[in-house]
């Protein structure tokens, strides 16, 4: 192996610092892995480089999920890192699951000889410069779910997983003392004065109090959103930790509730819960349907309280249009506000023209995208937003039948 031993015999001090770089990059590495990898190499001769990487495997990954990280990181720190700047390092390493170190890694220095210079040639060292610029998560946060790879997917669930919410609060029908309230609060006016005769002398006031605004989600499953179902189910398993009161439900052609699958701590956990609940996953899809079992099984228990309502779905839609529409009419009239999530609205080009989004258009309040990272912030800002009064809506024009 040419480039596993760098001269002037510290292989020792290299795979210590070998270690500490596989640990600011997420993968648990003990010193005792490290001390287990220092033992084979007395049975593995250092000279062939995949003795020495499957050595270095065996000993110090314990997960398969860290084998891609580990991979590339032995790549680039036994063959280009050793001698290089540490930041200009951990910019090098364009990895889905990468962590900004928490301090400075101390590696190892070698002064690079003119016979390095010389073998790198001009194109790759401008490839490097340009790597400097590059910024793994934010072109995460830009690229479509669709296309993520398994690596990817593991980073975009940690980036999830970091994301906060919050929904903007909503008054209720109590009320609250407030020296700069609006409503006089006799009882606390009169039991205040009755010490001095019970003349009104010092006013009391109140206003509403506010309480957190309910969140319900709805969700499409169906094989036209199996590319974008386990990242949003991972999206609303954080909401439904982050906020206080979420309903979560899917549908494909039937309609099921998964708030108590949801409440496991562990994104993956509930995802699995999930999927051996669900009886139609990666089915047809029933959107009038599921959304009539919704209002008509559901709709008193959840929507009593002015929630909001994020319908996710492509839009994809075998049932009856006309049934979809009464449906949408209905949920939109009992809900504060109705936002619909497509993950295609992302899509250049894109437009609504499917029977099943023309039939519920009408009656959305919000139609947003929510095929990245950037758009799921986006939705966070509107939800953060909401306000307390509904937005302007059609209203379907009802004709009573006339009797001679």
């Amino acid at each position: 192996m040419d480039t596993t031993g760098p001269p002037g015999g510290h292989l020792m001090t290299h795979l210590l610092a070998f270690g500490d770089l596989l640990r600011e990059m997420g993968v648990a590495v003990s010193p005792g892995q490290v001390l287990a990898l220092i033992d084979a190499l007395t049975y593995v001769p250092i000279t062939r480089r995949e003795d020495f990487r499957a050595a270095a495997r065996a000993t110090l990954v314990l997960r398969r999920e860290d084998l891609p990280i580990f991979d590339t990181a032995f790549e680039f720190f036994w063959h280009k890192a050793i001698g290089a700047d540490p930041e200009r390092a951990m910019l090098l390493m364009a990895i889905p699951q990468i962590r900004i170190p928490r301090r400075q890694l101390r590696l190892p220095q070698r002064t690079p000889d003119a016979g390095d210079q010389a073998e790198r040639p001009q194109e790759e060292r401008e490839k490097l410069e340009l790597q400097l610029t590059y910024s793994h998560s934010e072109a995460l946060r830009h690229k479509d779910f669709g296309q993520f790879s398994w690596e990817e997917v593991q980073a975009c669930k940690e980036l999830i997983r970091r994301m906060r919410w919050k929904i903007e609060d909503r008054p209720n029908r109590r009320r609250r003392p407030e020296r700069s309230g609006r409503a006089l609060d006799m009882r606390r006016t009169l039991r205040q004065n009755m010490r001095y005769g019970g003349e009104p002398l010092t006013l009391a006031w109140r206003e509403p109090q506010r309480e957190p605004r309910p969140l319900v989600v709805i969700c499409d499953i169906s094989g036209s959103m199996e590319r974008y179902a386990r990242i949003l189910l991972q999206f609303v398993h954080t909401v439904s930790r982050s906020l206080g009161e979420v309903e979560s439900f899917v549908f494909g052609t039937r309609l099921t509730r998964i708030t108590r699958q949801l409440r496991h701590k562990d994104i993956d956990d509930s995802i699995d819960a999930v999927t051996t609940h669900v009886r139609d996953w990666s089915g047809g899809t029933r959107i009038g349907a599921a959304v009539r079992e919704f209002n008509y099984r559901w709709g008193r228990r959840v929507l009593g309280r002015g929630p909001v309502v994020l319908l996710i779905s492509d839009g994809w839609d075998r049932g009856d249009p006309a049934m979809l529409s009464h449906e949408m009419d209905r949920l939109q009239r009992s809900c504060h506000r109705l936002i619909w999530l497509n993950p295609l609205l992302g899509s250049p080009g894109y437009e609504p023209l499917t029977v099943g989004m023309q039939a519920a258009l009408p009656f959305v309040d919000d139609f947003l995208p929510v095929h990245n990272l950037v758009s799921l912030e986006q939705l966070g800002q509107r939800l953060a937003t909401i306000g307390d009064q509904r937005t302007a809506r059609r209203q379907r024009v009802r004709t009573v039948p006339s009797h001679p």
